[in-house]
């Protein structure tokens, strides 16, 4: 172990200016490795560093290389782990437990002593020995540290390094020393005993000089000693005195404490008091209501424009108020709630207030608008005087009355209207239902006398008016639903006495209807949707600003049966614990107050198409055109508003009686009958389409909806075809051809002359029924003048078809030369001329004189009389060569015999 430690100084420490100390031969617990060593080592400079330093054989050869160093002053606890009994293990507690194994227990101990005198004398015994044995740790000399000047720290550090370990290896230094002194000895190689006598000398000289020198300053010792005895007095003194400056620093420590405790107290108490100020400031500042606007709430004047605004801010006041977002704890003070009992008070009072004067304010506008209704001029009952020739003689107006006054003067409590529906639902509802309640007798008694007068005016004179069902009764026009079907009895067993009667579907005849009196009624219902429309858009928008209830679409939600609200005038269901819920759509409320309000509308409307559509058929185009324009512009501003709904309604009801009209023309077609002695000529239902579509295409022009014309045109115009070719296959008196030509070509000049578009393939049609039954007519009556000449010819062209050659058609017993010379000779011009002038009055007679075809007939029989005679001469020039036969007319005289028969006519 010498030798190691001798290489190991000499090798690894003193080049690093460090002297080992001590040693141990070390394994790591429970792993086997090979061994290595810890080493506690000092340095030389100043100030000392102790360190243990883990060293390890190189594997390549035989040295060792210093592995890992830790300071001694980081090493927290050496643990033995056995006091009594010897164990090689021990632990080392650096920045983590170092667990080893030494080679033997005596190497252990040893490095533990070391390590413990290191600990004494450098640390400061910051280091914990733990089951380290008691005569391990022995306290170092603490003579030689206090007997040796601080200047000997070399001397003292040599002689503990001597106690530490029984060999120490000279310094540069001191083998400098050594050998200056044995260059001054001669002998002292060859001599060594005398040079250590020589030197046992020189050191006992030396202690005596130094023990006289010790004795020689006895005096000054004691000096010294005196002068330490003073020191220490003065130093007593001096603690005596810091002793009681520090009581005095303690009690004024104490009174600043108090002080400051006190500062702190006080601190608290001034931000208690401005957090109490701040809340008891935000509770009189929001929850004071100022005298003048509990006055306005109580007695606050509701009639004129000055009192109910003072009331509208004492009542937005209150609601301020009453909404304050009280903080925590504010619920719980007792002036906090008597102050919102009185908030409360106030509400109820003042709600109940509002409610009353609103109501009697509907009473009274409600009952003054009935008295200026009835002191009108019409509303006048004179005993034995008809009322409908009373309103015919003054002409009474056809308006409805303008509730703009009404509507302006509540619109001034708008405002308190909302802030009722935001703080008493329930008597917000009752008002709104009281509202409701008599604005819709107002309504239905202005709406149904409004009606009466565009009856009236529909209907003419009383005698008219009579006639439909209209009469006077207690001073009032009355004979809305019932009377217009009492009507539709009464004349359903007179409708159509006549077929050709297109337009009459009441008791009126075609004649005593002409254009003015349906733009007569065309003005009338006009202007009746032009009245209603404005006074319905008023209302609801009356309604919107004063019930506060927005007309956009609200959020979606279930959509209110409206049938079972309206039934009993329910505008909501019930909301629990008196609180409303959100309505799904203020819209919703909007349209059925609407209903509710103008239930009357929808019935009045029906009633008067009625009385249109039995007064003139024709008059549901009007209708169709002017409802479809009202509906289009009220769906343009809002597709579910009232007015869109009812308009929409009543269109149907127009729609259905525009096609009811259309199938009872179709029917009418059906069951026309012709006479049997007189000539068909046009149709009545050929004329009256004519008629319809005129008059149609006028009513219709740029309208909405004209594809439900386009529609019936189709229908109507496959009616007609059907209807002429069947009148045409039962006619007696008239030619087949000639009912087909006369009223097709009628039917392709009114379609070419009103330029329907949607009919044009069945103009196209019309144009070729005409052209071919005109030829079949033609060529069926030129077969009568020249009959036999007709069967000779007929019979040569059966010859030639069955397989005769034409120029042996001669050598045949029935024609041959003989026989056809005898056949021409039967129709000479004169003949020719009076067949052909007895031709023309027969085609005269036929055809009927307002259509205009008899001399289209005439040019095309002469065409067709030309085209024959050239046939014939053909075959007689094929079939009969070189006879020299000719007929005894030409086509000249032809042309000459039918200008002199028609100018003759």
């Amino acid at each position: 172990m010498t030798a190691i430690k001798h290489a190991l100084q000499r090798d690894i420490f003193t080049p690093n200016d460090e002297r080992l100390l001590s040693i141990v031969n070390v394994c790591k617990a429970g792993k086997k490795k090979r061994n290595c060593f810890l080493c506690a080592t000092v340095t030389t400079e100043r100030p000392v560093q102790v360190n243990v330093v883990k060293v390890k054989k190189s594997d390549k050869g035989d040295f060792y290389k210093r592995q890992t160093a830790w300071a001694l002053r980081d090493l927290a606890v050496v643990d033995a782990k056995d006091a009594v009994k010897e164990n090689p293990e021990f632990d080392l507690h650096f920045d983590k437990v170092y667990k080893w194994v030494a080679s033997s227990t005596v190497e252990k101990n040893t490095f533990i002593s070391c390590i413990w005198k290191l600990n004494q004398r450098y640390l400061r015994k910051k280091i914990d020995f733990t089951n380290v044995s008691s005569q391990l740790l022995e306290e170092l000399p603490k003579v030689a540290e206090e007997s040796v000047p601080s200047g000997e720290n070399q001397s003292v550090a040599g002689g503990d390094e001597e106690a530490v370990d029984e060999y120490q290896e000279l310094n540069a230094r001191e083998e400098q020393d050594i050998e200056i002194m044995m260059e001054g000895c001669e002998y002292a190689i060859s001599n060594a005993e005398a040079f250590a006598e020589k030197l046992s000398r020189e050191l006992q000289v030396l202690d005596g000089a130094n023990i006289q020198s010790i004795m020689a300053s006895e005096k000054q010792v004691n000096i010294l000693m005196k002068l330490l005895d003073e020191a220490l007095k003065e130093v007593d003194q001096i603690e005596i005195k810091l002793s009681s400056y520090e009581e005095m620093l303690q009690s004024v420590k104490e009174q600043m404490d108090q002080i400051s405790e006190s500062n702190h107290l006080i601190h608290l108490s001034n931000t208690n008091n401005v957090k109490l100020l701040s809340e008891i400031e935000f509770l009189v500042n929001h929850m004071d209501l100022a005298k003048g606007h509990i006055k306005a709430l109580q007695e606050g004047d509701l009639t004129s424009s000055r009192g109910i605004e003072a009331c509208t801010n004492a009542a937005d006041a209150l609601l301020q108020c009453m909404n304050v977002a009280l903080r925590p704890g504010h619920d719980m003070l007792h002036a906090v709630k008597q102050q919102q009992q009185r908030f409360s008070d106030l509400r109820e009072q003042f709600a109940r207030r509002l409610a009353s004067h609103l109501n009697s304010v509907f009473v009274q506008q409600f009952t003054q608008t009935l008295l200026q209704l009835y002191n009108k001029p019409y509303y006048l009952s004179v005993p034995g005087h008809d009322q409908s020739s009373t309103l015919a003689q003054h002409s009474v107006e056809l308006t409805l009355p303008n509730h703009h006054p009404f509507h302006r003067d509540l619109l001034r409590y708008a405002k308190l209207m909302e802030w009722l529906k935001n703080t008493d639902y329930g008597k917000y509802e009752g008002l709104t239902k009281n509202y409701m309640d008599y604005l819709s007798r107002l309504y239905e008694r202005e709406i149904k006398d409004f009606f009466e007068v565009a009856k009236i005016k529909m209907t003419g004179t009383t005698k008219e008016g009579k006639k439909f069902g209209l009469h006077g009764s207690s001073g009032k026009l009355t004979g809305s639903t019932s009377s217009l079907n009492k009507l539709s009895v009464q004349s359903s067993g007179n409708r159509r006495s006549q077929s050709s009667s297109l337009l009459d579907m009441g008791n009126m005849s075609a004649s005593d209807l002409d254009v003015a009196d349906r733009t007569k009624f065309d003005k009338i219902f006009e202007q009746v949707l032009s009245e209603l429309e404005p006074l319905c858009l008023a209302e609801q928008d009356f309604i919107s600003k004063f019930f506060k209830l927005q007309q956009h679409q609200g959020i979606s939600g279930s959509t209110t049966n409206e049938a079972e609200e309206m039934d009993g005038g329910n505008l909501s269901r019930s909301y629990p614990s008196g609180v409303p819920q959100t309505i799904s759509s203020e819209k919703d409320m909007i349209r059925q107050m609407m209903t509710k309000i103008f239930r009357c509308i929808e019935p009045e409307l029906n009633n008067l198409i009625a009385l249109g559509d039995k007064i003139d058929s024709f008059n549901s185009l009007y209708m169709l055109v002017k409802m479809s324009h009202h509906v289009w512009t009220a769906q343009n501003v809002d597709p579910a508003s009232f007015l869109s709904t009812t308009l929409g309604n009543v269109l149907v009801t127009v729609k259905r009686n525009f096609d009811k009209c259309i199938s009872n023309q179709m029917k009418q077609m059906d069951e026309v009958k012709i006479s049997k002695k007189s000539k068909v000529g046009i149709l009545p239902f050929v004329a009256e389409f004519e008629e319809f579509a005129a008059l149609a295409e006028s009513i219709f022009k740029n309208a909405e909806r004209r594809g439900d014309l386009d529609k019936a045109y189709i229908k109507l115009i496959r009616a007609v075809f059907v209807s002429v070719e069947k009148v045409a296959n039962e006619s007696q008196k008239t030619p087949r051809d000639v009912v087909m030509m006369e009223n097709f070509h009628h039917i392709f000049a009114t379609l070419s002359r009103l330029k329907i578009s949607c009919l044009e393939a069945e103009k196209k049609e019309a144009k070729q029924k005409y052209t071919d039954h005109l030829q079949s007519y033609v060529i069926y009556s030129l077969g009568q003048p020249l009959e036999k000449l007709n069967h000779f010819f007929e019979g040569v062209e059966a010859r030639v078809a069955q397989g005769i050659r034409e120029e042996e058609v001669s050598y045949q017993l029935a024609f041959n030369k003989q026989e056809l010379r005898k056949v021409i000779k039967e129709y000479p011009g004169k003949e020719v001329k009076k067949g052909l002038d007895n031709l023309y009055k027969k085609v005269d007679k036929h055809l009927c004189e307002e259509e205009n075809l008899l001399q289209v007939v005439w040019h095309s029989m002469q065409d067709e009389f030309i085209r024959q005679y050239k046939h014939f001469e053909g075959l007689i020039a094929r079939c009969y060569p070189g006879s020299g036969i000719t007929m005894e007319f030409t086509i000249q005289d032809i042309l000459d015999y039918c200008s002199s028969i028609a100018q003759s006519h």
